[in-house]
């Protein structure tokens, strides 16, 4: 694998206060990275770094390895953010994923809206195009901000707890057609079910304050000891479950 952009000595936070310490870390091209750590350690401030929408306090995200551009990127936030109330459709939805570049007016012609029409199919959406947000279920929509996030076909998809409403029968399947893009996009997606995503994922990263990357999908609770990260894995059965740890 290519390198597709680094982080570099970044530190970052608010108003002062510092949230993530020198950080430092290469991101490959078609990795696909589970980013895990408590809550306060600074896993969706990483992703506002990336997207260039934090600028760091010091340090730098270097794009230049694989010629990466911030148009290039797609991003899913942690809660879908617009009213629920307003009557949009699937279809806008997805459409709005590919308004960069449309200028002021934001006109969709016939080959944004074919393109549209076939990001819904890949993702199941094709006979939900015309419903409106409201109408749909937790993991309906989930997919549908999916879509949105990567229309624009981006080289690099940021996912910050993608699958908080998804319930179990969504689950195996929302996660199967990440997989699905992650032959065509590096995919880094923030997750406190790590018992789940490992099963999925390539590879972990683990944030509370500073950074660890392990770069298998298996890890142990030696492994989350050794990088701080205050997580225990507990099974039954065959099925590795999580339990998150207050960290000092």
């Amino acid at each position: 694998m290519s390198t597709l952009f680094k982080i570099e000595s970044v530190t970052a936070g608010y108003e002062e206060k510092v949230v993530l310490r020198e950080i430092t870390m290469a991101v490959e091209e078609n990795d696909f990275i589970g980013i895990i750590g408590p809550n306060g350690g600074g896993k969706t401030t990483l992703l506002k770094v990336i997207l260039g929408l934090l600028k760091p306090l010091s340090g730098r995200v270097d794009y230049s390895p694989g010629d990466l551009r911030l148009s290039q990127i797609g991003y899913m936030p942690q809660v879908a953010q617009g009213d629920l109330l307003f009557p949009v459709t699937v279809e806008d939805v997805v459409l709005s994923g590919l308004m960069h570049g449309k200028g002021a007016s934001g006109r969709m012609g016939r080959k944004e809206r074919q393109h549209a029409r076939e990001v819904m199919d890949d993702l199941g959406l094709t006979l939900l195009a015309r419903q409106a947000l409201n109408e749909l279920s937790g993991g309906q929509l989930q997919r549908v901000y999916l879509a949105r996030a990567v229309s624009g076909s981006p080289r690099l998809l940021l996912l910050d707890e993608p699958a908080t409403f998804v319930d179990s029968s969504f689950e195996a399947d929302f996660y199967d057609k990440l997989r699905l893009l992650n032959s065509r996009m590096t995919i880094m997606m923030v997750s406190h079910d790590v018992g789940t995503i490992s099963t999925w994922v390539k590879s972990f990263a683990c944030v509370n304050g500073s950074l660890f990357y392990h770069p298998h999908s298996k890890i142990t609770d030696d492994d989350l000891r050794l990088y701080g990260c205050p997580i225990q894995l507990v099974t039954h059965g065959d099925v590795p479950h999580i339990v998150l740890h207050k960290h000092n």
